[in-house]
């Protein structure tokens, strides 16, 4: 076994391995551009080498620096998680050169499976069912256009060397075909340096069920059962299950066979994901093979009682596989939830900041977390923006999504815009709940999944005003104790007054709704009164801003983190963000100044889509803002007019860089 290797990669990937390998006595190396000096898997790492500048490109992303940093440390092999160089033939090759071992397939393999094309032709051959298409080296434009007529719309269009959702488009007629292979192509340049593609029929109300394989040098190969990764956005997973809900036994064994036959058929070895679109018939196509560990690895971990890392490093030092496919046994249910920073409400925009306030739910036997960060770290703009894997298990699935659930309820971030809510709407819709399930689910189910702004409940107000009146009561017993006579009457915060008890307003606005909580002290507490309705309050405040609260005889437990201005209440599993309001000061009504559209985050400018000058229509797209990896569109707020672009194709922009000067029509 090795006694020390090397990670050449980042974030909860990275510590999920250094964890692995801390528990089987392996030293880990890690590695970290000029972004991540202090990133949490460098502080976990036995070891940590500076690879370059915060732009991948320039760190993560380059081989010579990576494979210089294993040789510098002493490291025997190198670990590549997944993104970045995880599936890139010519690392594996310059590792094998460097006489360390690449923890993964083969180049033979990667090869093979690198191009989805190819991987299609090798499929075909190897008997596995494939998704009808057109998988060809001509890339004119004609061509392509052609084939798709014939394949019959909807199709979509993919990137070859594609994956994570990039470099992806569904086009459901032909006038649009020609607009999406634009995008498409540059995208897939941009993302994987090349910008070819295949067309393939798009299957409605597909479900995305994909196989964890597993091979060894000694020609043994299993399958370690499937996962079910139906509910996507933009062709990315949010949640992730196993075992597939609805699985038989004889479709189980048919797709298990499929994906040892399709990874016998390079010569498979180490971990590595079959993945197939099934339609709702139970019938199945091959999509493509992932020659790496899957961000969605856990729930396969959790249904097993397996550590696939571990099998990765013994079977990459040579070992036999640990168990035979009899061996292997399927136990409970397991779902992963992924928490990114990430507005839903602004078509999932990616959120960038310091993690103000980060408390998990507890970890157990039913409740993992895998995450890269920790409280007081930075999602920082140069790399994906997921704050942590979130993973539970039971023994059934209806235990597990209310396991999830109530999991989800405890999860507190502050400090970005993040996704725990929508996750909990998510796992919480009837059509998720009831197994309902195809890669269409979220945009299906938009009304429950987005539902219009509610009323704010009085609880939420009546709990950001006890924790203010908490805080002030703990701050004066504080300084108090500093003072010559701390008993003193005058460091009391009990509302006393000559004539008559003190009467207090504290005024909250949570979006478009403003409320005045009124107080008046009492001797165990207080007494609240919130539209012409009194509410008697009292409570404890505990560390980080647990509150222990008690209304009108009622208790609950309560988080409330002041972050500036901004009060976010934590109450009955939701969470509320309201904005504390200086009395003395004018209400704003949160209207912006007119006449530019800001940059929603730091990015490059790769399109303008529109002419200065043009008249437009209200969502017009205006230009493409490429940012954390991802294409957004910036669209006219209005009907208007575009008078001038700030920036050109190429530039860089800062997060509220004036973008465009745009005129509204009167």
């Amino acid at each position: 076994m090795f006694k020390k290797i090397l990670i050449a990669n980042r974030g909860e990937i990275a510590c999920r391995v250094i964890k692995t390998a801390r528990r089987m006595g392996i030293r880990t190396v890690a590695v970290y551009s000029e972004a991540d000096a202090s990133a949490r898997h460098v502080r976990m790492a036995d070891e940590a080498v500076l690879i370059g500048p915060a732009a991948a490109r320039e760190s993560y992303l380059v081989i010579e620096r990576i494979i210089a940093a294993a040789q510098q440390t002493g490291a025997q092999a190198i670990h590549p998680g997944y993104g970045f160089l995880s599936e890139n033939e010519d690392f594996c090759a310059a590792c094998e050169r460097a006489g360390i071992v690449f923890i993964g397939p083969p180049v033979s393999a990667i090869r093979a499976m690198g191009s989805k094309s190819e991987a299609k032709k090798l499929m075909e051959t190897a008997g596995v069912p494939l998704t009808p298409g057109y998988h060809g080296d001509d890339q004119s434009p004609a061509l392509l256009r052609e084939q798709a007529d014939k394949i019959g719309y909807p199709v979509l269009i993919k990137a070859a060397a594609g994956g994570g959702g990039k470099g992806m488009r569904l086009v459901e007629q032909a006038d649009a075909f020609a607009d999406a292979l634009a995008s498409c192509k540059r995208e897939a340049a941009a993302s994987f340096g090349s910008d070819h593609v295949l067309v393939e029929k798009y299957i409605v109300r597909p479900r995305h069920i994909e196989i964890q394989v597993f091979g060894d040098s000694h020609g043994n190969c299993v399958y370690l059962f499937e996962r079910d990764c139906s509910v996507q956005r933009r062709h990315q997973k949010v949640l992730e299950e196993a075992p597939a809900p609805g699985m038989t036994p004889e479709r189980r064994a048919a797709m298990g066979k499929a994906a040892v036959d399709a990874a016998k058929a390079v010569g498979y070895v180490g971990a590595g994901t079959v993945e197939f679109i099934a339609n709702q018939d139970g019938s199945f196509y091959f999509m493509e093979m992932n020659t790496r560990l899957q961000v969605e690895h856990p729930v396969t971990e959790m249904i097993t009682g397996l550590d696939l890392v571990e099998w990765q490093l013994r079977v990459a030092a040579g070992e036999r596989l640990p168990l035979a496919q009899e061996q292997l046994q399927i136990r409970g249910h397991a779902l992963e939830a992924r928490i990114y920073a990430e507005d839903p409400a602004k078509g999932f925009l990616p959120s960038t900041g310091k993690l103000v306030h980060l408390a998990p739910p507890t970890e157990s036997l039913n409740v993992r977390i895998d995450t890269g960060v920790e409280e007081g770290d930075a999602i920082s703009p140069h790399y994906d923006p997921m704050i942590a894997k979130l993973i539970v298990w039971d023994i059934n699935r209806d235990r597990a999504l209310a396991r999830m659930l109530q999991a989800l309820a405890d999860y507190r971030i502050v400090g970005v815009a993040n996704n725990v809510a929508f996750l909990s709407r998510l796992v919480a819709c009837p059509a998720f709940a009831n197994a309902d399930l195809d890669t269409g689910l979220i945009e299906r189910e938009r009304d429950y999944l987005f539902p219009a702004e509610e009323a704010v409940p009085d609880t939420v107000w009546l709990v950001a005003a006890l924790a203010r009146l908490l805080q002030e009561h703990q701050a004066a017993a504080q300084r108090a104790l500093r003072q010559p006579d701390p008993t003193s009457p005058w460091h009391m915060r009990d509302g006393w007054r000559l004539n008559a008890a003190a009467r207090r307003e504290l005024l909250y606005r949570c979006g478009e709704q403003t409320h005045a909580v009124h107080i008046a002290y009492r001797g165990d507490g207080y007494m609240l009164s919130l539209d012409g309705r009194s509410y008697a309050v009292r409570g404890r405040l505990n560390p980080h801003g647990l509150l222990r609260i008690e209304i009108d005889g009622t208790r609950m437990d309560a988080t409330v983190v002041a972050a500036g201005e901004k009060r976010h209440v934590f109450v009955n599993g939701r969470t509320w963000q309201l904005v504390s309001i200086d009395s003395l000061q004018p209400v704003s009504d949160g209207g912006g100044a007119e006449g530019g559209l800001l940059a929603p985050m730091p990015g490059k400018v790769i399109a303008l889509v529109a002419s200065e000058g043009a008249q437009v229509e209200k969502g017009a797209p205006l230009l493409i803002l490429e940012a954390m990896k991802m294409e957004h569109t910036i669209a006219a707020p209005a009907k208007g007019t575009l008078k001038a672009f700030r920036f050109a194709v190429g530039d860089q922009v800062s997060d509220g860089a004036e973008l465009v000067e745009f005129e509204v029509e009167r």
